[in-house]
């Protein structure tokens, strides 16, 4: 017989999620304490969102804390790799050097 370590996150008598290690869990529960932290701020606003769309909005910036704090900050955003835009030049390609020299005229 194996014995399986669970632990489960339980909020308002509801299974959230499920997590093998401890730390994993304790995390998630502190992002959603979070996420409940600024759902209420948010709220309290005064400013006029969908319930759905507020708690979606919640999550969203308490997954994301970390780049948020350093916008609060002052800092630029820090883009993921894969929605960063490609970086332009200005200059035109170099073409290619040729082999081939083209013999000067002397006059």
């Amino acid at each position: 017989m194996a014995v399986i370590v669970k632990f489960v996150v339980v909020r308002d008598g509801v299974e959230k999620m499920t997590f093998t290690t401890k730390k994993e869990a304790d995390a998630y529960d502190k992002m959603l304490d979070i996420a409940e932290n600024l759902h209420g701020f948010i709220g309290a606003s005064g400013l006029d969102f969908p319930d759905e769309m507020l708690e979606s909005l919640s999550l969203y910036l308490a997954e994301n804390r970390d780049p948020l704090g350093a916008i609060l900050k002052g800092s630029a955003p820090r883009l993921k790799a894969e929605s960063a835009p490609e970086k332009v030049s200005d200059k035109p390609p170099k073409k290619a050097a040729s082999s081939a020299k083209t013999p000067k005229k002397k006059a």
